[in-house]
């Protein structure tokens, strides 16, 4: 079972391993930038239309967006994920499968979704594509059947993501900024799910999806006059209605920074978020300077934290930051995924970094750099339909100046580094900022509370859905006379016993699972005798393949073959069998380090060089695995949990595992065969 969580984890890192960031070309002379305004005219209900035309390719794209007042949802948090999720489902005309089947035969792709729809295709279909956005959007179905369909796929999706270090991050890191009731910081719940009725997403539909602050953006190859009339034939009989205006009270920084610390015991890495309130309009006059000196601490692979924890450091994948802006409050937040070790010197690093940018100017290079980045970029976009319906949408919504696109390239490059700095001052609030960090407190806590003191960062802490709570347990008292030898005499008996397990000369285990949506198979065979084949599947193909015998031991993965040699052989074979504990238990140089939370049960950690196994205090069973592992050159842990025990012969084996390595691979094991089904050719 070890070695099935092995190769799920290298697949896993095969397939979502990107490409480096790559050295940005030297800029060339800024190019003249001619945006073509959009024609544009008003509905007797409110609806603004503006029509770009651009005849270069035969393809138009219509986007609606409906430009209200953010909104708390309140004890029915979520309505308006609901009413996304069902929007577009049929029409008072027409069913849901034709609706979709006709879109396929168009070759188009239209969308719904609380706040606006969109269409794009070939022109030859724009009548038709804007008679179905429409439709679809002004005359939806709200079905009780699809209705329960999307809430229990909404609460399913809430319990996946509650194993997600990084979904519980994002939850608290907002709640705790806004506020739990602000439409920034409050977060959905089952309950919440549950208290949402049919009759709640037909109201916050007919509330708010009206024409009073809509936009209707047209780009492409389409004639305006002919476009005008079908807008005004299609949307003229939208109800006229304007959405409620409600006001809130802006949130407020810390007074001082903090660190708030949120307790997750399966967590493998850290979730570090150094943030702090952000009111940055894009009219602002140091809006540029402001984009860019973020670019330069953390926009990117070139950028500074990128530079100093993955680079310098190898603490991380990837280090960034992100500015928001806009008409309303928004954040700035620098962060990353790091190792549980190093949880404290990250965050170190980034408060250096922060105090760097806004005390020292930026380097010439540095700041040429950031600004061909932002020129290229949109250079590139400005020639797509989607950027031009953006900008004309931007230009109305934001309130800019006419000419804003056309200065934008002017406005980059007479960014100085005094400007630069300047809006590192006001934008990155080193001393104003909330620390959230999400993580394991046995590994974390003891050498954060040494740098909280010595940086006078103070630690309070918070449960996963931001509340107050009393600092974490982070050592449990071990009873008197239990030893790594006895966990593990408790764990045979538990599944077995000694002469049941003994018995077994052979195993073959069959398990299927998903990664990143593809169907997967594994067959895992394993003897007494320290021999082990297994081989992962994807619809019938093979992905990858191990094999360890008295010989020696290799892998094969898309088609090349690695043998494995020196320690990592010798560790191989050591840990292949059908019951590694049989082996353990006799080892001297285990360490029971401790009791630690594993699914909210106490287990016992009993490590063995970079591996330590945790069996339930109570059960005996084992319930997960973690192993130290390097990638690419950087540091990580994968942790295995063990689940739903079943009794095959007399003997128990788990039939559920879950590799978490910053999401859940999760297999479910279908049948486990004792003494059959194994040959000698198995492991050649």
């Amino acid at each position: 079972m070890k070695k099935i969580v092995y190769i799920a984890a290298s697949l896993f890192l095969t397939i979502t391993m990107q490409a480096q960031d790559r050295p940005q070309p030297k800029p060339g002379p800024a190019p003249t930038i001619n945006i073509k305004k959009p024609e544009s005219f008003t509905l007797k209900n409110g609806l603004k239309v503006l029509i770009v035309e651009n005849h270069k390719l035969p393809r138009v794209s219509y986007t609606l967006t409906l430009d209200n007042t953010p909104y708390a949802e309140g004890n029915k948090k979520g309505v308006s994920q609901i009413l996304s999720a069902m929007i577009g489902n049929g029409t008072t005309s027409t069913s849901k499968d034709a609706f979709n089947e006709e879109i396929d035969f168009l070759g188009a792709n239209i969308n719904f979704w609380s706040e606006g729809a969109s269409a794009n295709g070939l022109s030859r279909y724009s009548k038709r594509l804007l008679e179905l956005m429409s439709d679809g959007a002004l005359n939806p179905i709200f079905v009780k059947e699809e209705f329960d369909k999307e809430v229990t796929k909404a609460i399913e999706g809430l319990k996946a993501d509650e194993k997600s270090v990084t979904s519980i991050a994002r939850r608290v890191e907002n709640a705790l900024t806004y506020g739990k009731n602000h439409y920034n910081g409050e977060y959905v719940t089952e309950e919440t799910l549950k208290n949402i009725t049919l009759e709640d997403v037909k109201l916050n539909y007919n509330t708010y999806f009206v024409p009073g602050n809509a936009y209707l953006v047209i780009v492409g190859d389409v004639n305006v006059k002919e476009t005008k009339k079908e807008v005004e034939r299609l949307f003229g009989k939208w109800k006229k209605a304007t959405a409620p205006s409600l006001s809130y009270n802006d949130p407020v920084d810390v007074q001082y920074s903090q660190i708030n610390f949120i307790d997750v015991p399966n967590a493998v890495q850290s979730e570090v978020a150094v943030i702090n309130l952000s009111q940055l309009k894009m009219t602002d006059k140091d809006y540029f300077a402001a984009i860019l000196a973020n670019q330069i601490l953390g926009g990117g692979g070139e950028g500074r934290l990128f530079l100093n924890l993955r680079e310098k450091h190898g603490w991380t994948y990837g280090s960034y930051s992100n500015l928001g802006s806009g008409k309303y409050i928004n954040k700035f937040r620098s962060g990353a995924a790091v190792r549980n070790a190093v949880t404290d010197s990250a965050v170190v690093e980034i408060f250096n970094e922060l105090k760097r940018i806004r005390t020292e100017l930026v380097s010439d290079e540095e700041l040429r750099n950031a600004k061909a980045k932002y020129v290229g970029n949109f250079v590139m976009q400005i020639e797509k339909p989607a950027t031009i319906a953006r900008y004309a949408l931007n230009k109305e919504t934001q309130g800019l100046p006419d000419d804003f696109y056309e200065n934008y390239i002017k406005n980059i490059n007479a960014v100085t580094a005094e400007d630069i700095r300047n809006a590192a001052q006001k934008y990155f609030l080193a001393d104003n900022s909330r620390v959230v960090i999400v993580g394991k407190a046995g590994d974390v806590l003891p050498s954060l509370e040494i740098m909280s003191k010595k940086e006078k960062l103070p630690i309070l802490y918070f449960d996963k859905f931001g509340n107050k709570t009393d600092k974490p347990v982070v050592k449990k008292e071990i009873p008197a006379g239990v030893t790594a030898q006895s966990v593990l005499k408790n764990h045979i008996e538990a599944i077995g016993g000694e002469k049941a397990l003994k018995n077994v000369k052979s195993t073959v285990t069959i398990s299927s699972g998903t990664i990143q949506g593809t169907p997967l198979e594994l067959v895992a065979k394993q003897t007494s005798n320290h021999k082990m084949a297994l081989e992962m599947k994807a619809m019938g193909m093979t992905l990858m393949k191990q094999v360890v015998n008295d010989k020696g031991a290799y892998i094969e993965q898309q088609g090349q073959r690695k043998d494995i040699t020196g320690d990592d052989l010798k560790e191989m074979q050591e840990m292949a069998g059908t019951f590694k504990e049989l082996n353990l238990v006799n080892d001297t140089n285990l360490v029971l380090s401790g009791i630690e939370t594993i699914n909210g049960e106490d287990a016992y950690a009993i490590k063995k060089g970079k591996t330590t196994f945790y069996y339930n205090t109570k059960s005996g069973l084992k319930v997960a695995e973690a192993r130290e592992l390097e990638q690419a050159g950087q540091k990580m842990t994968q942790i295995t949990y063990f689940q739903d025990y079943k009794e095959v012969k007399g003997i128990k084996f788990p039939y559920k595992t879950i590799i978490n390595m910053g999401m859940d691979i999760e297999l479910t094991t279908s049948e486990v065969k004792i003494n059959e089904g194994v040959t000698d050719k198995d492991f050649e």
